[in-house]
């Protein structure tokens, strides 16, 4: 016999929806709060579906890629005209090989790497969590799951270096991965974790110093170039890390704390000889020197600011944020004026070249979200060639 669900289930079954959605306006009566605090909470809510939407989507998107990258780009290539910004940098540099040997490698010994981490943040991470603070004394990680997707090499580059003892390698690294990292503390009942994670960036390896014995390398000196971009899918209760706001600022948090390691001036050293010289030299090397920038101004900038729904059409008011590494600088706001000029002075220590780039994003001023203008990049390599650009 043949199972049918009549109308009358459909009806109850949309009286139920209905009945969920009208749950925020009774507690909202019950708790003695006005219609203002149910429409912040109903837009609070709105604009974390639309964040996590948006979130899932580009890791969707990114997964394509990954998937198929070659096809990828051969269709860009073709319909697009092979923009150079767009494609992976063995497409745009013929210098830059695609090594996937490399990745061959990196897929295989994944498994094993998730088995380090498990131990690592369960023997040695969890313990100092609890230790710091009385509250945290029953976190715990239940669940640590590192993906079936391993890191991928997009390209290596190789570099001579700067004198005969040493070789630049760069990696333009990209993981997309399927990790699955669970918390709770039990005391409060709390249960939280990240489901999900993207994380792009150049990576430098220097292999320094090259000996006549082996194992040939004495150390491994590893940092990225400049900060990577790292976007998180929250779950449970850091859910409401998604809000916009909170997002950019939790992720920027991470990323803070990755560039305290990792990213230029900071660099990993791993030795590979015992008491090794040079040690405290690579750690710490000298800087190669200081680049001055002169920010003289803009032209013809694009109208950002537009009043009465977008039927009048105001100007701007920029600014502009100048990088180098980790190390920011930002201009003073021009108010209403397309063709700003800023006569301003700034310098930058600068820890490696080549690879190290000046970047000028230009920014409008705004009361809630700032909109980009443009931004340009720089390779210091050709500012050392030429002294004064």
């Amino acid at each position: 016999m043949e199972r049918r669900s009549g109308p009358g289930l459909a009806a109850l079954g949309a009286l139920g929806r209905r009945l969920l959605w009208a749950l925020p306006a009774y507690a909202a009566g019950l708790l003695g709060l006005g219609a203002g605090a149910v429409v912040l909470a109903l837009a609070l809510y709105a604009g974390w579906r639309r964040r996590r939407r948006a979130r899932e989507r580009g890791m969707r998107a990114a997964e394509r890629l990954q998937r198929d990258e070659e096809a990828a780009v051969r269709a860009a290539a073709a319909g697009l005209g092979a923009a150079r910004g767009e494609l992976p940098a063995w497409v745009s540099f013929p210098d830059v090989e695609r090594a996937e040997w490399l990745n061959k490698v990196l897929a295989q010994a994944w498994p094993f790497f998730g088995q380090y981490m498990e131990k690592l943040l369960l023997e040695n991470v969890a313990p100092s969590i609890r230790a710091s603070n009385t509250h945290l004394q029953t976190f715990t990680f239940t669940k640590v799951d590192m993906g079936e997707k391993p890191l991928r090499v997009l390209g290596v580059r190789a570099h001579p270096g700067t004198h005969k003892k040493q070789i630049l390698l760069d990696l333009n690294i990209s993981y997309v991965g399927d990790v699955q990292i669970d918390v709770e503390v039990k005391k409060f009942f709390c249960k939280a974790g990240v489901k999900g994670m993207q994380l792009h960036g150049m990576l430098r390896i220097i292999l320094e110093p090259l000996l006549g014995d082996v194992p040939i390398v004495g150390a491994l000196t590893m940092f990225f170039i400049r900060r990577p971009t790292l976007d998180i899918n929250w779950t449970g209760m850091t859910n409401l890390l998604d809000i916009p706001g909170l997002s950019s600022m939790s992720d920027t948090m991470i990323m803070d704390t990755i560039s305290s390691y990792l990213v230029l001036p900071n660099r990993l050293l791993v030795p590979l000889v015992p008491d090794l010289p040079e040690a405290a030299q690579l750690r710490s090397p000298l800087p190669r020197g200081v680049v001055r920038v002169h920010l003289r101004g803009a032209r013809d900038l694009r109208c950002k600011d537009r009043f009465m729904g977008g039927l009048v059409e105001g100007k701007s008011d920029p600014y502009a944020v100048l990088r180098v590494g980790t190390q920011v600088a930002t201009s003073r706001v021009i108010d209403d004026n397309l063709n700003p000029t800023w006569d301003e002075v700034y310098e930058f220590i600068v820890h490696e070249v080549p690879g190290q780039e000046v970047e000028v994003e230009l920014f409008d001023k705004d009361p809630d979200k700032d909109d980009l203008l443009g931004r340009m990049k720089l390779d210091l390599g050709e500012v050392l060639r030429a002294r004064v650009m």
